[in-house]
């Protein structure tokens, strides 16, 4: 037999090739798997060690609140039920149809009902009644010249307690301090913030929110296929809650596709670091939402406050849907930047919600047929000039205060109440300056500082630096140095009686009479001639009246008797940025000062020749422990009896001299005050106090262009709308003599001993054994 034949190679071992490629392959594939696996978990592990500190950081992180005193409450306060139901929203109360558990309030006719939360009566019910006209109080008169009524609270009612005068409610947070990036935020847990507030975020941000691991694929190619088709009339974005988050919080602001990829690792990884409700709640507290003035707005508390005046937990469904949808495009869906685009993307949210079955289509068509009511001057009544202050103080005084690690509450002295009257009296004021500036054709736009302090402490009530905050950051208040003009003379005044008593003299009192002619000063080798406002003078004159019409010839004469130099050396006492020359012009406040500097030295008077420095701090507390506030000693510059001469001088300012406007307008409280205008009428002053309450108040324009107003015209009625409301409900005070003064009878033209024939009698002071002697030689029968 034939040998038999080997069968061919290829045919031995087929198996082998084909083992040798799956090796090949697995070997081709399995290590490339093998270093991304090595390469995912080495940056899953990286990323989660940032996410997990900045995490922890966040939950951790505490910012400095600021604080303002307690909301007082007391009968007979001007306050109507809505500026009430404001004053709640500053407070963080939540409206209910029935006010239970502490922190809720309702709203019936003419009353309102709450329970307090803090204060001095923490979880009782409280009922507020109103009286829609004020009960008998009245307000400032009106064009038709009668007083208007003021709604007043008539009636407060503690559940067990029965009717009291007055209650004390918590301290309202002011901001939460952020000093480095000029933000303005306020962080509230999720379950503070209402539902309708988080589904419209979620309906037109991330509807699929909660199914999603951080990324979403279909959010991601329906938002191609959208945008592609042209399907809506805006373009639709494919990021979740989890990447804009991790873009905003984590990530720097680069755009590149790497940057696009490391966003949706990180929010894959940030989804198994925390939990949903964890994300959604520091997005929320997180998302940019556009600026005011030079704040940037964080979170949705936050532009609650500033969009519509609102606590966030009373925000309506179509002010949700506003917030929600300015976050896609901050500054162009801004309803300060365009009211139209704003209504119209909140209308687009609204169908969203319907959408994703959050709404209603008949609820949404509702919403969406509401104005868009924004609060313009709601950044103002958190009193932005005062934090400016406030900051700049903190940083001076307590280097590293704001830095620090542990909790920190500044409790500051500003009355939210006072502060939100003062912004209503400066707004008020200035849309009547604004109308006489242009029927004089004057191009600009005025600016006005106001301060209120409590003289007796020296606590800063009420502060505004401007007329908008989101217009121009200049604080005036405290940076803009301007001549005092007139509301310096009573400084003359005193520095007169100062120099008299030092010396003996017994011929210089508020009756010395000195000829107001107009008169040429020569002072080393200089001639000046002051004149009196619109060239009115009165011959003879006593010292009263004089600071009372506010007559420059007659106050230069003063201050020529004692010597310019006293005048001078009584102002450096103060301890102003300004030392004044001890020219005869220093009588007529020709020098610079600010109208923090004038509200200051002003403390004088009411505190019978003590100065009190301004304070806008009260307590800190860091970590659970006080520290210690530096408080400026109290300062005497004069004395007691001739400071209160020249007190009871200012009371006939507004009596019957250049102020007597304001009794005109309806004030009616014992006050002194004085009023300012510089030369050329660039400056606009008055300055006016009662015991408990002085307030100070400039007008004029940043570059010192004339103003063309007088501070009767221009500053006394904004001090009036102010003081009238600022002590509505609260006892009269009156100037008490101090030990050493005597009241004489006197004839008011002659400041001589008043006789039976004399018209016109004036009960004057005078420091005992000062008082005139001679009777009235001009009055005869």
């Amino acid at each position: 037999m034939p040998p038999a034949m080997s069968p061919p190679r290829a045919l031995v071992h087929p198996a082998r090739p084909r083992r040798r490629l799956r090796w090949f392959l697995a070997i081709g594939l399995g290590v490339p798997f093998l270093i991304l696996l090595v390469v995912t978990g080495y940056y899953y592990v990286s990323f989660s060690r940032v996410i997990d500190e900045r995490l922890h950081g966040e939950r951790l992180r505490t910012l400095p609140r600021v604080l303002a005193r307690p909301f007082e409450i007391r009968r007979g306060q001007w306050l109507s039920s809505e500026q009430f139901v404001d004053r709640l929203n500053v407070l963080g109360y939540a409206e209910r149809p029935r006010a239970e558990q502490p922190g809720e309030f309702s709203r019936g006719d003419n009353a309102l009902t709450m329970v307090p939360k803090g204060g001095d009566h923490p979880g009782q019910i409280l009922r507020i009644t109103f009286n829609p006209r004020g009960g008998g109080l009245v307000g400032p008169v009106g064009e038709d010249g009668r007083p208007t009524p003021m709604p007043a609270i008539e009636r407060l009612e503690l559940s067990g307690a029965g009717p009291v005068d007055e209650i004390r409610l918590e301290s309202p947070l002011l901001t939460a301090l952020i000093t480095a990036n000029r933000e303005k935020r306020r962080r509230v847990s999720l379950s503070l913030i209402p539902r309708m507030m988080v589904q419209a975020v979620l309906a037109i941000e991330d509807r699929r929110f909660y199914e999603h691991p951080g990324i979403d694929p279909i959010r991601i190619a329906g938002a191609i296929i959208t945008n592609i088709r042209g399907d809506k009339p805006y373009l639709v974005g494919g990021s979740t809650l989890t990447q804009q988050l991790v873009k905003n919080f984590f990530l720097t602001p680069e755009k590149s596709l790497r940057r696009k990829f490391q966003e949706q690792f990180l929010a894959i990884v940030l989804e198994t670091r925390a939990s949903k409700d964890e994300i959604l709640e520091l997005y929320l507290n997180e998302v940019y939402l556009g600026q005011r003035g030079s704040f940037a707005i964080h979170g949705v508390a936050e532009a609650s406050r500033l969009f519509f005046g609102k606590d966030v937990t009373n925000l309506s469904l179509a002010e949700a849907a506003t917030i929600a949808g300015v976050i896609q495009a901050p500054y162009t869906h801004s309803p300060f930047s365009s009211a139209t685009r704003s209504r119209d993307r909140r209308n687009v949210v609204l169908q969203a919600m319907v959408d994703s079955g959050y709404v209603t289509q008949a609820a949404a068509e509702r919403a969406g047929r509401e104005p868009l009511q924004t609060i313009a001057h709601a950044l103002d009544t958190e009193a932005p000039y005062f934090v400016d202050l406030l900051g700049e103080t903190l940083a001076d005084q307590y280097p590293g205060l704001l830095s620090s690690s542990q909790p920190v509450d500044i409790f500051t002295t500003l009355d939210t109440n006072l502060q939100r009257l003062a912004q209503e009296a400066v707004q008020g004021g200035i849309v009547q300056i604004d109308e006489q500036l242009a029927k004089r054709r004057v191009k600009g736009r005025a600016q006005v500082a106001l301060i209120a302090i409590d003289p007796r402490t020296g606590d800063v009530l009420a502060y505004v630096g401007g007329r908008s905050y989101s217009q121009s950051q200049f604080n005036r208040a405290v940076n803009a140095k301007r001549q005092p003009g007139s509301v310096f003379k009573p400084f003359v005044y005193l520095a007169a009686f100062e120099a008299a008593a030092a010396t003996g003299r017994t011929d210089l009192t508020p009756a010395t009479v000195v000829d107001d002619e107009q008169t040429t000063f020569t002072f080393e080798d200089k001639d000046w001639t002051p004149g009196n406002y619109e060239d009115e003078y009165d011959g003879m004159i006593t010292l009263r009246r004089a600071l009372a019409l506010s007559r420059n010839v007659a106050t230069v004469k003063v201050a020529e008797m004692i010597g310019f130099g006293k005048v001078a050396d009584l102002w450096k006492r103060f301890g102003s940025s300004t030392a004044p020359r001890p020219y005869p012009s220093i009588a007529l406040g020709v020098f610079e000062a600010t109208p923090f500097e004038i509200a200051s030295a002003y403390t004088v008077f009411p505190n019978y020749g003590e100065l009190r420095p301004l304070r806008p701090i009260e307590r800190i507390v860091n970590g659970g422990i006080d520290v210690r506030v530096q408080s400026p000693a109290v300062k005497r510059v004069a004395r007691r009896d001739t400071t209160f001469l020249v007190t009871n001088m200012m009371r006939s300012v507004l009596n019957e001299g250049t102020a007597a406007s304001a009794r005109s307008l309806g004030f009616a409280l014992d006050a002194a005050g004085k009023t300012g205008t510089t030369n050329d009428l660039r400056d606009a002053w008055f300055v006016g106090f009662t015991p408990g309450l002085l307030t100070a108040v400039w007008v004029g324009f940043d570059d010192n262009q004339p103003l063309g107003l007088s501070g009767a015209v221009a500053a006394l009625p904004i001090w009036t709308r102010f003081m009238m409301a600022a002590l509505a409900g609260r006892p009269a005070q009156s100037f008490q003599p101090p030990e050493g003064i005597v009241f004489v009878d006197i004839d008011r033209d002659t400041g001589k001993l008043a006789q039976p024939a004399c018209p016109r009698l004036f009960r004057e002071a005078f420091v005992a054994g000062t008082e005139p002697t001679e009777a009235c030689d001009l009055h005869r029968f």
